[in-house]
């Protein structure tokens, strides 16, 4: 271990853990009401269970750090099979919370397997990609196969994902599997003319889908769609966002210190989870959201400089696919908290409770980590 952490990137790995960190903290004041009052625990109950999943987290993300990525293919397709399945499974049995069905219940620890799709999806295609390069860029040999091993094995999961009620996350996966595609190996006609073919296969999929239940998505989804006032709609679907609005102009430049926000009390449904931004805007202020923007861009710029200089196809893939998946998350949670984009119920990176979420952010980063090592050996 000592030596595989000699060659890791230093200065990301000092990254992931101060934001764990941080974020770890940052729930005792965020979560603190919402443990004594609606559930009747600790006011530490949710900074201890976060605890444990980090714990969890970089347990499992010491045994990716230590696995070369020459032994991924013996159980690769196979963890795909399953991520595949258990989401399958999810569409026709799974129970339904706030509407998307996309969790599995484990006692203390609730498994979402669409978060784990995320890193499976993109380690899935940088290894084709790799597997395949010769011969998608070779003009002469027929590799319509290929392509579309790729277009099945990242386009998928967002299709099974979309069938749970979870449009976030199928967004996400979506937009992963397109940056992918886009900046992937194939050539540039192979990209149109399969970006073409999906699209036509998408709308029918959609066409099929209303005329079996008479709609595409559901009466809750698309009220997320009325954001442009959320204060007008106060009663309605803009509450959540109109008290982020509140908690955030509390804040004004210094904050209110903290521990010392108001909008945690009963005004933003669990602000630990997905509108946590708000209650620390509340509690630092300007100045403290600024550093935590700085320190986002940072992360992603560090992870596409691994990218730059990966010895290897599948390494700068890899990261391109963590960096995006990243940003994604950044840019859906916080436009939804701004008012921007409909409100999706995505997390934000580090910040936000949750614990499939977490195990998959920190496993995507250890695996950009291999990368970094693997580029120096």
């Amino acid at each position: 271990m000592k030596k595989t952490f000699k060659k890791c990137d230093k200065f990301l790995l000092i990254m992931i853990i101060a934001f764990s960190l941080y974020g770890l903290f940052n729930l005792v004041t965020a979560s603190s009401r919402e443990a004594v009052t609606h559930i009747n625990q600790s006011m530490y109950y949710y900074f201890f269970r976060h605890l444990i999943i980090l714990a969890i987290g970089f347990v499992i993300g010491l045994i990716v750090l230590k696995t070369p990525f020459k032994k991924y293919s013996k159980f690769l397709p196979l963890l795909f099979i399953v991520v595949v399945v258990l989401n399958l499974w999810l569409v026709l049995k799974g129970s339904s919370t706030r509407g998307a069905n996309n969790w599995i219940q484990l006692g203390f620890f609730n498994l979402q397997p669409s978060e784990i799709a995320k890193p499976v999806v993109i380690v899935c295609m940088a290894f084709l990609f790799e597997l395949f390069e010769s011969s998608l860029q070779n003009k002469k040999n027929k590799h319509i196969d290929k392509v579309w091993i790729i277009n099945i094995v990242g386009a998928l999961l967002p299709a099974v994902v979309f069938l749970q009620k979870d449009l976030g996350t199928a967004i996400i996966l979506l937009v992963i599997f397109l940056m992918l595609f886009i900046f992937g190996p194939m050539l540039l006609k192979d990209k149109f003319q399969t970006i073409l073919l999906v699209s036509i296969v998408g709308v029918l999929g959609i066409f099929i889908m209303y005329n079996i239940q008479g709609y595409v998505l559901s009466k809750a989804q698309m009220a997320r769609f009325d954001y442009h006032d959320p204060c007008k709609n106060y009663s309605t679907t803009g509450y959540q966002v109109c008290n982020a609005f509140i908690a955030i102009n509390n804040g004004g430049v210094f904050g209110v210190g903290i521990g010392k926000s108001t909008q945690k009390y009963s005004y933003i449904p669990e602000p630990h989870t997905d509108m946590v931004f708000a209650i620390i805007s509340e509690e630092y202020g300007l100045i403290g959201v600024t550093a935590i923007f700085i320190a986002y861009l940072v992360l992603i710029y560090r992870i596409l400089g691994i990218a730059k200089k990966a010895s290897d196809t599948k390494g700068r893939y890899i990261c391109l696919g963590v960096a995006t998946y990243i940003f994604m998350h950044i840019f859906i949670n916080l436009g939804g908290l701004f008012g921007l984009i409909p409100l999706t119920g995505v997390p934000l990176p580090f910040l936000s409770y949750g614990g499939s979420f977490t195990l998959s952010l920190i496993v995507s980063l250890m695996i950009v980590e291999r990368v970094h090592i693997e580029s120096v050996k």
